[in-house]
């Protein structure tokens, strides 16, 4: 009979490696309680150091695109409000020009 394969949540692997570097929990001994193969254990350890610089890179807020993208159609919407009131004022004045003008 096949032994199913234990999949582990990044927070579980985040305790393990943990476990490890802070309290120098020997790697052999980690492995064995959690029934994990020392590759599994070092290549955790290599995509953990090498995805590190992540957890302190800025992260953009998530709607700030979309914020941007209804900003700028709002703005759009607004100019082209304005030059048609633009428009209709001056059709509006312009008959009472010549009208002032008779």
């Amino acid at each position: 009979m096949k032994k199913q394969r234990k999949h582990y949540t990044p927070e579980e692997k985040v305790a393990i490696l943990r476990r490890h570097l802070l309290e120098q929990a020997p790697i052999s001994e980690l492995c064995d309680k959690q029934g994990l193969q020392p590759t599994v254990f070092y290549r955790w350890q290599k995509e953990f150091f090498e995805n590190g610089a992540a957890a302190f890179e800025q992260k953009a807020r998530p709607n700030h695109s979309g914020e941007q993208e209804r900003i700028a159609y709002l703005e759009k919407k607004i100019q082209t409000k304005d030059e048609v009131l633009a428009e209709l004022m001056a059709e509006h004045v312009a008959p009472k020009n010549t009208l002032g003008e008779l």
